[in-house]
């Protein structure tokens, strides 16, 4: 566990919490390992039979920290022999590898065989999405709101559920544009369990999780499984790869390049903002 990612048993639950709340729990290297941990721990533990995911601070989490995680080191399990690489060469091969090792250690939530619950509040944008909803739910503050804005320039899930939670017209609806979607929405869509008050939402989520308590640990990991297996069935662990190697591409575009270097000209709030401008969607809710 690290300091980035706060791990408590609390009767019956596990809660796992984000804890950079400084830097609106943007995710590192340290974070995502220490999610990894914390469902490792719930999964050994046998007193806990539900886990619950959420954020310090005011937003759960704001998705990749594109402008400080590259100073705390990003891991990767995969090397191999290669020439000294030409300026701006692009290594498909390793950078898959790369993200690959994030996207397997998102989708220990979804392999854990105790129910995951995640809690959003404030929101949930860009890379936390591919986190979040490797959840079996999630249940949102009716204040907050969640979307994938890298459509626009520089990404595309990586765990890629986006799909399977959604079905087809919504999922293009929504990745496409890269729009974001409130709470009320992403109920009526089917996206979230249940959305509640922002002061509400803790105590709502730990209700809900203790009552798994009730039935047998067997059941669940059972009927979980079983749920699980039909959307992989479906072409899950495909799409997922997919999502990962254009992930890659998007990241290695000539639009792409202009955009992240344009962080040093203009500032990266900035940046931001001229890309979400024109759908008059994120930048204003962050206000």
């Amino acid at each position: 566990m690290t300091e980035d990612v706060r791990y408590e048993e609390r009767d019956s639950l596990a809660i796992v919490t984000l804890n950079r709340p400084d830097r609106m729990n943007t995710l590192t290297e340290d974070m995502v390992a220490g999610v990894a941990d914390g469902i490792d721990a719930a999964t050994a533990s046998k007193s806990v039979r539900a886990v619950v995911l959420r954020g310090e601070g005011r937003v759960f989490t704001a998705g990749y920290d594109l402008v400080g995680g590259t100073e705390r080191g990003w891991g990767s399990p995969y090397d191999a022999p290669s020439v000294e690489p030409r300026a701006g060469a692009w290594d498909p091969v390793r950078d898959y590898q790369f993200m690959n090792h994030n996207v397997q250690r998102f989708m220990k939530i979804w392999h854990c065989p105790k129910p995951v619950i995640g809690e959003i509040h404030g929101f949930a944008v860009g890379g936390a999405t591919d986190l979040v909803l490797c959840c079996d739910q999630l249940f949102m503050a009716d204040d907050a709101f969640i979307g994938y804005a890298p459509s626009r320039v520089f990404g595309t899930p990586t765990t890629m559920i986006w799909i399977y939670r959604l079905g087809l017209e919504h999922a293009k609806q929504y990745l496409l544009s890269g729009d974001a979607i409130d709470a009320a929405t992403a109920h009526r869509i089917g996206l979230v369990s249940e959305v509640h008050p922002a002061n509400e939402l803790s105590a709502r989520v730990e209700a809900h999780a203790e009552r798994f308590q009730h039935i047998p640990a067997n059941q669940l990991a059972l009927n979980k499984l079983l749920i699980n297996q039909a959307f992989e069935n479906m072409g899950f662990r495909t799409t997922q790869m997919l999502g990962t190697f254009f992930d890659g591409m998007t990241r290695h575009t000539e639009e792409a390049y202009r955009w992240a270097e344009s962080f040093k000209e203009k500032g990266f709030r900035e940046v931001i903002r001229e890309r979400d401008a024109p759908f008059g969607d994120y930048g204003e809710r962050k206000k």
